[in-house]
């Protein structure tokens, strides 16, 4: 049955193959006959499809062309298909950088327009530049955000280019049972469709995962099924891999001269098409062989190109702007989280006032048609206790939407000590180096010099890991509903820690805003016994508040006028006494009795809820035992003084 097999196959190949080159004879000449419009766009793209695995570079000038003319015709979708092709061009010649660059444009513009079919795309193939980039999980967040998308709308080839995804990236991660579940979904899925070139794949990817297995004969048969569909492709980048998967595997069965013959051709496919990942890989495997042989010459010659291919794809240069416009799309998707996050907590603000207006008038109508009627208390007693609940969970929200505001500011602050870490990291990795210099060339005292120098940074790199902790550890302290557990707190850190988180979170939502922050902390302050969280919330609301009067200052003051927030602490009569103070615009006499009480907020519409001041009254004066007070002068200054009892 297999002999009959395959010759049909190689027909059905060979047919396809030739049906392939009819097409892009004929979209060629289309291109030519049609005229500069959207018509033209998207013929250019789609003739790009076909020579993106063969010639990336002719692919690339076309969608270059395809995304100029869109952006002169104002033809949007066709904008984001091209930015979407070039960076598969990007991609397939090993350019990671530009092609993320290319797929975060290209999903801007879908969000923007709301095309659900072509976001599927975009993720996917954000999820092939990490895998690329060697960071399998976040390219696995990427594809199952796309399989996400894809399900619902049904668009089945995208959904079989995520399951095929997705077993790649486990096969990378060594999880193979996972990989090959995903792998055989897609291979069944793409049979039915008739996807010839997404077959190799799924084909390709199943001999790479028997290898993995030391299944060595069921890789081969694998990968030899896989070469018929890349050649009917013309798909130059599939044939580099499949070529290098059998170059190891006939490594591993002991048959040098098959494993040299295929590795030379997946090195001269990966040259002939630019794929410079591809030669990567090729080259490393020459070079580990012919040190093998003994070899010297051939094995420093791959070992040069190798060099050449690994400083070309991943640079310190790429590298730090691959992760900068990987920082860049979080702290995007995080202020799109925020403004949803805070439209809804608004909403439900509303709604719930809303509510409680209700009850008040139903109330209100309750005693006064039945004040003497047993009854009638009954009921109204029930509604004061609805009035409770509603209360509570308007703090709650409260609380979470200072959470929200604080976000970005998080995301500015922790990475200060994620750059210290990682920057020490590189250091120690180059010192590693020299310290194995030193200790071979037998220099004791130059190696201890250094392994001291290694051991200070990896004090620093502790040091820096813990301040990140703390921070993640205070905001998840802060999202939670209060226990009301107490704990001995330093309130010198807990101070210094929320002031930066609330200045950052005022900076992430205006740049513009520049204040200076001022700190006398008392050293030998000593340590109180408080509930840490409800403190925290306190002075996140007082730090918010002086933050949002200086800036409100500095934008009817001008150029002239200085913010400044100053925190101090010390211990006076037996107890804390923390004093905040701002240059900021200061509270009007007539409102100042007010400023306490629930619901009240000086602030426009959907940017206050009046309950900062209320909450922070009630955990300190209530749940402490201590004192809020505020000294102010309309125009000039604010100053909150806490108190709370050691």
């Amino acid at each position: 049955m297999r002999k009959l097999l395959a010759p049909l196959l190689f027909i059905t190949l060979s047919l396809s193959a030739h049906a392939q080159k009819k097409t892009v004879d004929s979209l060629r000449k289309l291109i030519a006959a049609t005229k500069e419009d959207t018509s033209n766009v998207m013929l250019m793209n789609e003739l790009s499809r076909h020579y993106v695995f063969s010639k990336p570079d002719s692919a690339l000038i076309l969608t270059q062309q395809a995304e100029l003319l869109s952006k002169t015709v104002g033809f949007l979708k066709g904008e984001a298909i091209s930015l979407n092709r070039q960076g598969n061009a990007f991609t397939a010649t090993g350019n990671y950088t530009k092609a993320l660059t290319c797929y975060l444009s290209a999903l801007k513009i879908n969000e923007k327009r709301g095309d659900r079919v072509e976001m599927t795309k975009n993720l996917s193939n954000l999820g092939i530049s990490y895998s690329s980039e060697g960071d399998y999980r976040q390219a696995i967040n990427y594809t199952l955000r796309a399989k996400a998308i894809a399900e619902p709308t049904h668009q089945a080839r995208s959904l079989a280019i995520c399951m095929s995804n997705l077993g790649d990236s486990y096969e990378k991660l060594d999880m193979l049972d996972s990989a090959k579940i995903y792998t055989e979904q897609a291979y069944k899925l793409t049979l039915k469709l008739g996807d010839l070139d997404q077959v190799g794949t799924c084909v390709n990817n199943l001999g790479n995962i028997y290898l993995k297995k030391h299944q060595l004969d069921t890789a081969l048969y694998y990968y030899r099924k896989a070469m018929p569909y890349w050649q009917q492709a013309n798909d130059d980048d599939g044939m580099c891999e499949t070529t290098i998967g059998m170059a190891k595997t006939f490594r591993q069965l002991g048959r040098a001269d098959s494993s040299l013959h295929y590795a030379r051709q997946s090195i001269a496919a990966g040259w002939r098409g630019g794929f410079t990942n591809r030669v990567l890989a090729a080259s490393q495997f020459l070079t580990a062989y012919f040190k093998l042989q003994n070899q010297l010459d051939s094995a420093f010659h791959y070992q040069e190109v190798s060099i050449a291919a690994k400083d070309s794809l991943y640079s310190q240069e790429k590298s730090k702007e691959f992760q900068n416009l990987t920082f860049d799309e979080h702290q995007r998707q995080r202020d799109l989280q925020e403004k949803e996050a805070t439209y809804r907590t608004t909403i439900r603000f509303y709604l719930m006032v809303g509510v409680i207006v209700f009850f008040v008038v139903l109330a209100f109508v309750f005693w006064r048609n039945n004040k003497q009627n047993k009854k009638a208390k009954t009921q109204i007693q029930q509604t004061l206790d609805e009035l409770k609940t509603t209360q509570t969970q308007l703090v709650q929200s409260a609380k979470m939407a200072s959470l929200g505001e604080l976000t970005a500011g998080i995301a500015h602050e922790i990475q200060n000590p994620l750059n210290f870490v990682n920057n020490f990291s590189e250091v120690n990795e180059e010192m590693i180096g020299e310290l194995k210099e030193e200790l071979k060339g037998g220099n004791v005292n130059e190696a201890l010099a250094i392994a001291d120098d290694i051991q200070e940074n990896e004090k620093k790199i502790r040091h820096h890991g813990k301040r990140a902790d703390f921070i993640v550890k205070g905001m998840l302290e802060h999202s939670r509903t209060s226990t009301g557990e107490r704990q001995i707190t330093n309130i010198n850190i807990l101070a210094d820690e929320f002031l930066k988180l609330s200045y950052h979170g005022l900076r992430a939502k205006d740049k513009n805003f520049n204040a200076e922050l001022v700190t006398n902390f008392d050293a030998n302050l000593p340590k109180v016994n408080v509930a840490q969280q409800d403190i925290g919330r306190v002075l996140i609301n007082l730090f918010s508040n002086a933050f949002y009067a200086v800036n409100q200052k500095a934008k009817a003051a001008g150029p002239d006028f200085k913010p400044t927030v100053e925190v101090n602490t010390a211990a006076q009569n037996g107890s804390i006494v923390i004093t905040i103070k701002d240059n900021g615009t200061g509270i009007p006499e007539n409102i100042r009795e007010k400023i306490m009480q629930p619901f009240f907020t000086t602030k426009p519409t959907g940017e206050g809820t009046g309950l900062g001041l209320s909450l922070s009254y009630d955990i300190i004066v209530k749940g402490h035992d201590g004192s809020i007070d505020v000294n102010t002068k309309e125009g000039e200054f604010t100053e909150f003084i806490v108190k709370l009892p050691l």
